[in-house]
């Protein structure tokens, strides 16, 4: 049996995904897999961050005699073990991860200047009237200890 290292289309209409697999030659694009090797998500944002591969499992299978179709080979080259792009493939998945953690806060509503001005003159009217309590309670309290 021939294997061959090929791209699995998945997915729906406009959303392309797809699986990288080890198949027989004979099978047809979509048809039966004997090992799935990773992915590739072509409309990730992130270039480099596009294929995720099972790099011992890829080895095995080069090793073995399967053969890659064009678009595989060229991913292999790129993120494979000893891949050309694997530092820029390891700084475009931090960069997404921190795109997960960032959620901007709603813009707040600007406050009418005219309440800000209001309030800071009735604190000391608040004020004045709390000190005025606390010194009758204080008088009403010698006026029953004088008595």
């Amino acid at each position: 049996m021939a294997v061959r290292i090929r791209l699995k289309k998945m997915g729906r209409t406009h959303r392309p995904f797809f699986r990288v697999c080890a198949m027989d030659q004979r099978s047809p694009r979509d048809g039966r897999v004997i090992e799935e090797l990773g992915h590739y998500d072509p409309m990730c944002p992130e270039t480099d961050a596009r294929v995720t591969l099972k790099g011992e499992r890829v080895d095995y299978w080069l090793g073995v005699g399967a053969q890659p179709s064009e678009k595989v080979a060229t991913l292999i080259k790129k993120y494979g073990t000893n891949g050309t792009h694997l530092d820029a493939r390891e700084a475009a998945l931090a960069r997404l991860g921190k795109r997960k953690e960032y959620t901007p806060a709603p813009p707040a509503a600007p406050k009418p200047v005219a309440k800000v001005e209001e309030a800071p003159a009735e604190e000391p009217a608040a004020e004045e009237a709390a000190t005025e309590e606390v010194a009758a309670e204080a008088s009403a309290g010698e006026e029953t200890a004088a008595e």
